[in-house]
């Protein structure tokens, strides 16, 4: 029988938590027992990150409850914190009419997104068309945060899969206030369920697999196909281009395969989302928003040359293609450069990220993108906290702008939301650093100490000499 993997615990490897552990006597010693180091228990580590994520989704479920009936009279989805795309849409995409996303009218979002939504919108629909009185909005909003919560427990389960050694680490997924604020907010978990799904995949030496989830993610939002980037990458590093190409392939063709016949059908919808993206204006919240609206003393907002940038678009929008290609150039010069090749999941954290610190578009939800890959590059802590912290802040104040909006009064100076939007910005900024620390000095990196390299490697893994460890404190016990 094979020895089962030691469990690395979070008290032994992180300051922060170690930190913590004090105060309810100190990290787990060597000889404690219980369901993090003695098998056969019921309350293993990983089913408890599990009842965690259910428990995070289950108050997410409580949180929006407010509005699922969709009576939004008095501006309460904004005072209430409750609002969701999910029931919006229903009405705005007119699947309260039967109508087919792509066949009947456009749809904003790519394919497998409108897909989703047709499969529940229309069996909805048809109910309350032979049920007078039913509220088929709530019916619709109810089906998707059911799809939508089982795929975020998928998705802890797939990083417990990807994390043997370090299960405790996956409880920052699980007890993420990201997942308490924007599970439901929109589809974007179907895309992050493809997204780690194909990390998995290729984790576990399944190019084509790995390929094929990459593609469904990509036909159901844009960034899963930016990991293939970070997939290429690497493999260029260790030369070992085949298995990459084959993934990249396979990712190409199945999003062809899903597109292909709603393009052929009607072209005009099918590409809703690409126009609404090209002549989409400056969304709050980003670099060019605070720019935009910087407060400068007084009642004076905005740097002119941001304000130049808001009012030209089609510049605008080259502007952040350079500086996500420019961003992207340099973390290809990180990876050849780096002294060990850098692991899947930090590379793919910071090509995510450049696309959001530069994108003109950063909807509340996108935090969900970067929440796996928090988790798979670099789980410590402190870091965690003070980006999640920040996205509470900009949550609150997000709603503010959303509730003055709609009372064209602001409920708040102007320097609140954007400060607000700094913090965010600033902690993801910092959370890059600190990964990049973690690729120049591979000893720093607590993933690498527990599993002697990349976990994720997959095909590309050569077997490369284990990173000595860091030093660790005193009367913290040094495993044999």
């Amino acid at each position: 029988m094979s020895e089962r993997p030691p469990v690395d615990s979070p008290a032994q490897s992180d300051g922060f938590v170690r930190g913590v552990a004090e105060v309810i006597g100190g990290p787990l010693g060597s000889h404690a027992s219980g369901p993090a180091v003695r098998p056969g228990r019921f309350w293993t580590v990983s089913r408890i990150v599990l009842a965690l994520v259910c428990l995070t989704l289950v108050l997410h479920w409580v949180q929006k409850s407010p509005c699922m009936d969709g009576n939004w009279g008095d501006h309460i989805q904004y005072k209430r914190y409750c609002y969701s795309d999910v029931l919006a849409l229903y009405y705005h995409e007119h699947l309260d009419q039967g109508q087919i996303p792509y066949v009947d009218s456009p749809v904003e979002y790519p394919v497998l997104t409108g897909g989703l939504m047709a499969v529940i919108g229309l069996p909805v629909h048809a109910y309350a068309a032979r049920h007078p009185g039913t509220n088929a909005g709530e019916w619709f909003y109810q089906g998707n945060a059911l799809v939508l919560s089982v795929l975020a427990v998928a998705v802890c389960g797939m990083l417990l899969a990807m994390r043997r050694r370090r299960p405790w680490d996956i409880a920052m997924f699980a007890l993420a206030p990201a997942i308490f604020i924007s599970a439901t907010v929109n589809w974007d978990f179907l895309s992050v369920a493809f997204a780690v799904g194909g990390l998995y995949a290729w984790a576990r030496r399944r190019p084509l697999l790995a390929g094929a989830l990459l593609g469904l993610g990509t036909a159901a939002k844009l960034w899963p196909g930016f990991l293939l980037i970070a997939i290429v990458l690497l493999g260029l590093r260790s030369r070992k281009i085949g298995q990459v190409l084959e993934t990249a392939g396979m990712a190409l063709v199945v999003w062809m395969v899903v597109n292909v016949p709603v393009l052929w059908l009607n072209a005009h919808n099918w590409s809703e989302f690409l126009r609404l993206n090209r002549t989409r204006i400056v969304d709050w919240g980003t670099l060019w928003y605070i720019g935009d609206h910087f407060p400068r003393g007084g009642d004076q907002y905005g740097i002119p040359f941001f304000q130049q940038l808001a009012a030209n678009i089609p510049l605008l929008n080259n502007v952040t293609y350079v500086l996500i290609a420019a961003g992207w150039a340099a973390i290809a010069v990180l990876v050849f450069l780096a002294p060990i090749r850098p692991r899947l999941g930090q590379v793919a954290f910071l090509v995510v990220a450049v696309f959001l610190i530069f994108n003109k578009v950063w909807s509340q939800q996108f935090l969900l993108w970067l929440l796996p890959l928090v988790v798979l590059a670099r789980p410590r802590w402190w870091a965690f906290l003070a980006w999640q912290a920040a996205e509470l802040c900009y949550f609150a104040a997000f709603y503010g702008q959303l509730l003055g909006n709609d009372l064209k009064k602001p409920i708040f100076p102007e320097w609140v939301f954007v400060l607000a939007s700094s913090l965010r910005l600033g902690t993801v900024a910092l959370l890059c650093a600190l990964v990049v620390r973690d690729i120049l000095r591979p000893e720093l990196d607590v993933v690498r100490r527990t599993h002697g390299g990349d976990p994720d490697a997959g095909v590309l893994d050569d077997a490369p000499a284990p990173v000595a460890p860091a030093p660790r404190p005193s009367g913290v016990p040094v495993p044999v």
